[in-house]
């Protein structure tokens, strides 16, 4: 993808299931529609695509860990989301990919993605802002539902901080950039993102086609350089 975005190992969504009990399972879901408006009447805005704001200041999407003894992918995935965008519902024609994650903690990551109408899009942002948890840091999500008569399981201990619910509102990415080359989807690119989020945006950006390769390489190059001369800026300089 990038030097500045390192790659991760996609496996198909077969050898997912395949994973051993050591393995924990992450569900998000990407929600964009095309966009035929212009920025100041005259800036192509292409697309709207749905992220959220976390209460530690990461962008990522909609979804959470699901626990595979339970719920199947898409069933866990549908009860987060049903927590914080309403009643929309995906199913296994919305699965995108799936990505093996580095770090101390054995995570696939999950992606779906479901285009709608920009008329739906809006009604998901609506339905989100008068979700009970809207703009509230709370705790984790109600556990899973019981398991099947019969089936007692002791619970699986998650990773630290990862199952709770913490989110501020949804945000859209801006899918554009401005003359300064900077403005835009750049700027958007050099905020912070939870795990394996800013890959998931880029590889559906790319894989969908909603921008070209070479404008995706573009912003990661401004938003990394960016970032570089803030960090320039907090550094003392050396006598």
């Amino acid at each position: 993808m990038s030097a500045a975005v390192p790659e991760l190992k996609q496996i198909s969504r077969v050898e997912a299931m395949r994973l051993g009990p050591g393995w924990s399972h992450s569900c998000h879901a990407m929600l964009y529609a095309a966009n035929p408006g212009q920025l100041f009447g005259r800036i192509p805005m292409r697309f709207s695509v749905l992220m959220q704001m976390r209460f530690d200041g990461l962008l990522g999407f909609p979804g959470g860990f699901v626990d595979r003894r339970f719920w199947s992918l898409e069933d866990g995935l549908n009860r987060v989301l049903g927590l914080g965008l309403g009643c929309l519902r995906l199913t296994e024609a919305d699965y995108l990919s799936s990505h093996l994650t580095e770090g101390p903690h054995r995570v696939v990551a999950h992606l779906y993605a479901r285009q709608l109408t920009l008329e739906q899009l809006h009604a998901v942002e609506i339905s989100a802002v008068h979700s009970r948890d809207h703009g509230l840091e709370v705790g984790p999500p109600p556990g899973p539902c019981p398991p099947p008569r019969g089936l007692a399981l002791a619970p699986r201990k998650a990773p630290m901080g990862l199952l709770s619910v913490q989110v501020l509102g949804l945000v859209r990415v801006p899918l554009y950039t401005q003359k300064d080359r900077v403005g835009g989807f750049p700027n958007f690119l050099s905020n912070a993102f939870i795990s394996t989020a800013k890959y998931q945006l880029l590889f559906a950006l790319k894989v969908l086609n909603m921008m070209p390769e070479e404008k995706l390489a573009e912003a990661v190059a401004a938003a990394t350089e960016k970032q570089k001369k803030a960090l320039e800026k907090l550094l003392p300089t050396s006598s």
